[in-house]
């Protein structure tokens, strides 16, 4: 089954984006606002002209602003590293992608990096592309796995130890960065769920800015499967660890402990993946309300049992069926899709994850 995204202006936020869609800056002196307006205008941008403009008013006021040659080499370097991720990745925005993580130190004989393999491959028969730091290990067994054609690298450019893998080493579908922040960025705007395997400090750099931003709402609700092999401790520990020393005095809650799922069955991570988007398809807000698109429609018995088990989720009102709402009309190819709509309360991504799961069941 082929799992498609269906929709060009995903928001890979969860929301946090609608301050974009109009225009907010300002040079201060309208003649050159007009100028901007005039400029954009005569090169050819037929669309997002207001945030085309923003960026050369940005980028007016930083000439402005006394910024040392450092910090503007810095700005310039990130601007354009994100311009040639998007470049790279736009053909194929119609495309779920999976972000893999782990070890490049993992040698190839080691059931872990085996494991990644079989995942690569058995994640690409399920319909996903895969996204990986493009190292070896388990990066790069996870690339094989996937296969040249159905999979992208982030590299990053270190002075030792990284370096493309063999399967995507050349390939139009491999971007380069300077800088790790421009790269984490474009893992997590990329994906559309996350499979993680051991790794040192930088899988739990990624494992724990993920999980920040969808606790925090600051991304989107996606599937996170921790990936061991039969046996192994690497995640059973991790678990432990978040338990006693961020769950029982507080830090976290319960329900933030449903944003991952720990297996060690490659076919079981998989089917974690899968399922999530079995009826579930995306969701954005809208008009203050938050919108869920579905492939197929709920039966009342299926929405009653929402409206009874999830309303913690609710700021007022019900989940109610309906059709797709005026502020979603930048989303043709969505009009199609059935939609439960609600009030939320933006606070507890972990018990949206359960509705997510809830709509998902059989």
């Amino acid at each position: 089954m082929a799992f498609r995204r269906k929709t060009k202006d995903r928001d890979f936020t969860g929301g946090a984006l609608p301050y974009f869609y109009q225009r907010r800056g300002s040079t201060g002196k309208p003649e050159f606002d007009a100028r901007v307006t005039d400029l954009v205008k005569d090169w050819g941008c037929t669309e997002n002209n207001e945030l085309v403009e923003e960026l050369i008013i940005t980028a007016l006021k930083i000439a402005t602003d006394r910024m040392t040659t450092g910090d503007l080499k810095l700005l310039n370097r990130a601007v354009r590293e994100l311009r040639e991720a998007n470049r790279t990745f736009q053909p194929y925005n119609n495309r779920r992608k999976i972000v893999v993580y782990g070890s490049a130190r993992t040698h190839p004989d080691k059931a872990e990096a085996q494991a990644a393999e079989l995942f690569g491959r058995k994640i690409r028969e399920a319909g996903f592309m895969v996204i990986t730091g493009a190292g070896d290990g388990i990066m790069g067994a996870a690339q094989k796995g996937a296969g040249r054609e159905e999979s992208f690298g982030l590299n990053i450019k270190l002075p030792f130890e990284q370096s493309a893998n063999d399967t995507i080493d050349g390939d139009r579908k491999l971007v380069s960065f300077n800088y790790f922040f421009t790269r984490k960025l474009t893992f997590v705007k990329e994906a559309e769920g996350f499979a993680l395997f051991p790794g040192g400090y930088g899988t739990m750099d990624e494992l724990f800015e993920v999980l920040t931003l969808i606790q925090t709402g600051k991304a989107g609700v996606l599937p996170i499967v921790m990936v061991d092999v039969p046996g192994g401790t690497y995640w059973a520990q991790f678990v432990d660890f978040v338990r006693d020393e961020l769950l029982r005095p507080g830090l976290i809650s319960e329900d933030d402990l449903s944003l991952f799922k720990i297996t060690d069955s490659v076919d079981e991570a998989v089917a974690e993946i899968a399922r999530f988007y079995r009826v579930f398809h995306s969701y954005r807000y809208a008009e203050g309300n938050l919108v869920l698109r579905l492939n197929e429609p709920l039966s009342t018995e299926k929405l009653e049992k929402i409206n009874t088990e999830y309303r913690e989720l609710l700021a007022s009102g019900d989940f109610t069926a309906t059709c797709p709402l005026a502020a979603e009309a930048s989303e043709p190819e969505l009009a199609d899709l059935p939609r439960i709509v609600f009030k939320p309360q933006r606070r507890n991504s972990g018990l949206l994850r359960r509705l997510i799961d809830e709509i998902n069941a059989d």
